[in-house]
C-alpha cells in the first residue's frame, strides 16, 4: 500500500514538474514565501523531531505532500521587467533603485554590446565588423546577445530588468518569437521642456567622472565648476532630435506591449517616482504569488 502511494506521488510530481532543461530552482531572494508545515503533535515526554539541514525541525510529511511542495516551489516565476524613458527621464536612477529593492539582474543592451565586443564572443565579433564599417549592428545580433544574457542562471533565478530595450517593433517581435515577454513595461513620462532643461544643464567632471547639473545638482565649489565640460550632443538642437527618434520608437512598441505598459510620471522627485514603481512591481509579485499558490 505504502509503496503504491509513493509510486503514485512520484508519477504526479513528474507529470507536473518542468523538464530538466527548463526547470528553475526556487529563488534565493525570497520572493515567494511558502509557510512551513505546522509542528506535528508529539506525545508527552517524547523527544522533539530531529533538526533538518537548515536547523528547522524535520517533520514527517506524507511523500505526496512533500513532492507537491517541491513542485509548487519549482513553479515560482521571478519578476521580469522592461523599462523605457527618454534621454534625461531619470531611467538610470530608477534602474538602480529597482535593482537594489527587488534584486533583479539589470541588463542594458548598450552595455551588453560593449561587453560582448570586449570579450571577443561570436556575437561581439560579428557586431564589431558592422561597427568598424560604420553600419548599425543588425537586430538579429543584438537580440541574440539579449537572449543569451536573459537565459543565464542569475537572470533566470532572480528575475531581470531590461533597460531601454527593445527600441523598435522588429526588436520587440524578435523577443516575442523567442517567448521573452515582461510582466510589466514601465514607461517614464516626462514633459519635453523638462527633458531639454535636464540635458542642456548637464555637466561632466573629467577628473572624477561625476555628473552635475547647473540647476538641480550644481558643483560643490568654484574649482570643480571651472573644469566641468558639456557633452557635444547635450545641446537643445541635438536633444530634440534624439527625442523625436525616441518617440517614434516607442510608438512602434505600443501595439506589442499595450496590455502591460504602465506610464509613470517622471517629473517628480526621485523618491516619489520610485514609490509608484515599487508599488507597481510589488502588486505584480503578489499576482504571481496568487497564481503559483492556486496552482
Amino acid at each position: 500500500m505504502a509503496s503504491s502511494m509513493a509510486a503514485t506521488a512520484c508519477a504526479t510530481a513528474t507529470a507536473l514538474s518542468p523538464s530538466t532543461a527548463t526547470a528553475q530552482r526556487p529563488s534565493a531572494q525570497g520572493r515567494l514565501v511558502f509557510p512551513a508545515a505546522p509542528p506535528a503533535p508529539t506525545p508527552s515526554g517524547s523527544a522533539p523531531p530531529a533538526a533538518g539541514r537548515l536547523g528547522q525541525p524535520r517533520y514527517s510529511l506524507p511523500l505526496g505532500l512533500r513532492l507537491a511542495s517541491v513542485v509548487v516551489a519549482a513553479l515560482a516565476d521571478p519578476l521580469k521587467v522592461m523599462i523605457s524613458g527618454a534621454p534625461a527621464s531619470g531611467k538610470g536612477t530608477q534602474c538602480e533603485l529597482i535593482k537594489t529593492k527587488f534584486g533583479l539582474v539589470h541588463i542594458s543592451a548598450g552595455d551588453l554590446l560593449r561587453a560582448e565586443i570586449a570579450a571577443g564572443s561570436d556575437n561581439g565579433k560579428q557586431a564589431k565588423e558592422f561597427m568598424e564599417k560604420g553600419q548599425l549592428v543588425p537586430d538579429e545580433i543584438v537580440v541574440n546577445m539579449v537572449k543569451d544574457r536573459l537565459l543565464q542562471p542569475d537572470a533566470q533565478e532572480n528575475g531581470w530588468l531590461l533597460d531601454g530595450y527593445p527600441r523598435s517593433y522588429s526588436q520587440a517581435m524578435a523577443l516575442e518569437t523567442l517567448e521573452i515577454r515582461p510582466d510589466v513595461f514601465i514607461l517614464l513620462d516626462v514633459p519635453d521642456e523638462l527633458l531639454v532643461e535636464r540635458v542642456v544643464g548637464r555637466r561632466l567632471d573629467p577628473e572624477t567622472g561625476k555628473i552635475y547639473h547647473l540647476k538641480y545638482s550644481p558643483p560643490e565649489n568654484e574649482e570643480i565648476a571651472s573644469r566641468l565640460t558639456q557633452r557635444f550632443d547635450d545641446t537643445e538642437e541635438k536633444v530634440k532630435l534624439r527625442l523625436q527618434t525616441y518617440y517614434q520608437n516607442i510608438e512602434s512598441l505600443l501595439s506589442t506591449y499595450e496590455d502591460i505598459i504602465v506610464k509613470v510620471q517622471g517629473d517628480r522627485t526621485v523618491g516619489d517616482v520610485f514609490a509608484e514603481i515599487e508599488k507597481l512591481l510589488g502588486s505584480s509579485l503578489e499576482k504571481k504569488t496568487e497564481v503559483v499558490s492556486s496552482t
